[in-house]
Formats: structure tokens, sequence, C-alpha cells
């Protein structure tokens, strides 16, 4: 029998991009928008508060355009993931938003990413969010493993701890102390050459 196809599904924020909230954290002063799936596991409690904090400031998609406009990827992201995709196939598995993540997503050069969208008043102003499915990271898992890829699933929060969980193999990739103290059981990397040297240790990726 062939050995399984790979197909690696990696978070977004914290591991390819700044976080984008704390982005608009520091743009407008609001501490509390620096509130992210590390501090806060329920992501409907964590939209629920930003989208409150939004409307408290009137602060609008534009906001979020110009941040992004003024964001790079993280140092090394980019050819990480082109050496990656030299490996196997990669998906983005992201609980970001399409309707300001894009000019991000085109600076790592257009990879595959499933996310979310938000819903948009005449005005601008962001009215709510919409999930392309409840779990959709541990759902997308499951899917790809119903197709007979192994996966090999990486990221930094407690929104990926589905997708980390599903996979034939979770990494964390620069997580906190907390949550790696809460779950020991993945191995930890640091920075993108301890994710390189653990994918070829561990599952026979060439240099």
């Amino acid at each position: 029998m062939n050995e399984k196809m790979t197909v690696a599904c990696l978070d977004l924020e914290g591991v390819l991009i700044p976080e984008i909230w704390i982005g608009l954290a520091d743009k407008t002063g609001i501490e509390a928008l620096r509130l992210t799936t590390r501090d806060i596991a329920d992501y409907d409690e964590l939209m629920t508060k930003r989208l409150e904090v939004l409307d408290e400031n009137g602060l609008s998609l534009k906001d979020f355009q110009e941040v992004v406009a003024s964001m790079d990827p993280l140092e090394g992201a980019y050819d990480f993931l082109k050496w990656l995709q030299n490996q196997c196939e990669v998906i983005i598995l992201s609980d970001t938003f399409r309707d300001f993540a894009m000019p991000l997503i085109a600076k790592l050069g257009n990879p595959t990413m499933f996310c979310h969208s938000l819903e948009i008043d005449e005005s601008g102003r962001i009215r709510n969010y919409i999930l392309r499915q409840p779990d959709q990271k541990r759902k997308a898992v499951i899917a790809l493993k119903s197709l007979n890829f192994r996966v090999l699933s990486m990221g930094d929060s407690y929104n990926d701890l589905s997708m980390l969980e599903e996979a034939d193999s979770g990494i964390f990739f620069k997580p906190t102390k907390k949550i790696t103290q809460e779950y020991p059981n993945y191995p930890v990397t640091q920075d993108y050459d301890e994710l390189r040297a653990h994918l070829r240790s561990e599952h026979g990726f060439i240099s």
C-alpha cells in the first residue's frame, strides 16, 4: 500500500503573521483589544467582547485595513512556508477574517486558507462575524483524514487545540508557557529553525 500523502495545517496569526488585533490595539491604544485566543479559550466569548469594544469606540473595517497594510509576515515566515510547500501540501486554518487578512496572505504568496468572514454595514462598521462552521479547524482535519491524508497541525493558541488533537501529529509553535503546561503532550518549537528540525527528524522532511 502506498504511503499516505501529508497535509500540513497551520494557524495564521502568531505562526506566520503578527496578531492583527494586537496591531489594532497598538494603533488605537485600546488595551482590551490585546486579548487573543491565548488569553480567552472560548472563541465566541472573545469575539463578542471584541465586537463590543469596536462598537463602543466607533472602529470600522477601514481601521483594520490600515493596520494590516502596515504589517508584514513574521521574519522568516515566507521562506519557511515555501520550504514546507516543497515538502507537502499546506493549508492555513485560521480564525481570522478574510475581509482584512488578505493583504498579508498575499505577502505570503497566497497560500490556501480556510477562515471566516465579517458582516459589515453600509458605514463600514463591523456588526457581526460569520463562522465558516463551528470548530472548523477540527472538522477540516477530520475531512482531510477521511480523504486518506496524513495530517500535521501546527499552532500556538487554545483555538488550535482541536486541530492539534485531531491531527496525526500536533506541534506547538511559540506557545505561551501556560498552554504548554496544560497540554504537555505536544512538542514545542520556538522558531522556524526548530520547527524545520522537528519536521526533519520526526516526519522525514528533507532539507
